[in-house]
């Protein structure tokens, strides 16, 4: 099975979960690291404060299923978290959410002979987003299918809680 498809799957499985216990998945990824294979769900809350219990909750129920459906061959870790302070940006709706909000984004190929963006996101459009950047107060239309990684930067309300977040990793 293909490594979206994958993602796809376990999705479908983990959401029902995250729905019911009022959490939002803000990100699913499978990868390999240091010759180990992570899965790794990243989930929020309206409320902006994802506790290590909240974890904990998650992983119980996602272990299981995952137990019972079985998606992925082989041995893994699994492990539930916050997207954190300085989260990445994946998604169209992870954009649109934090508009008005420093980011910071890392391009494939050169912008005005810089491979990254640093400033406020004006906007999301169809097919690019809007930066206003930083230095210069800018705006640099980026393509979406140029940036190579994304994510928040600087100060960050989350929920309407100044500064205050918290990362937690269980497997």
């Amino acid at each position: 099975m293909k490594n979206d498809e994958l993602i796809g799957k376990i999705e479908e499985l983990v959401r029902p979960i995250t729905s019911e216990l009022l959490y939002g998945l803000y990100y699913v990824e499978y990868i390999k690291e240091d010759g180990a294979f992570y899965l790794r769900i990243y989930i929020d809350k309206e409320e902006g404060r994802v506790s290590l219990n909240d974890c904990e909750v998650i992983s119980r129920r996602v272990s299981d299923i995952l137990d019972t459906q079985d998606p992925i061959e082989g041995a893994y870790y699994l492990e539930v978290s916050s997207p954190g302070l300085n989260r990445g940006l994946y998604r169209e709706e992870h954009f649109k959410k934090v508009i008005g909000r420093e980011v910071l984004v890392k391009l494939t190929s050169a912008i005005n002979g810089t491979k990254s963006v640093k400033g406020i996101l004006k906007d999301v459009l169809e097919d690019c987003i809007i930066v206003v950047e930083e230095e210069t107060e800018t705006e640099v239309k980026i393509l979406k299918d140029t940036i190579k990684y994304a994510n928040l930067e600087g100060e960050i309300w989350l929920g309407g809680y100044k500064n205050e977040w918290r990362v937690c990793r269980c497997s």
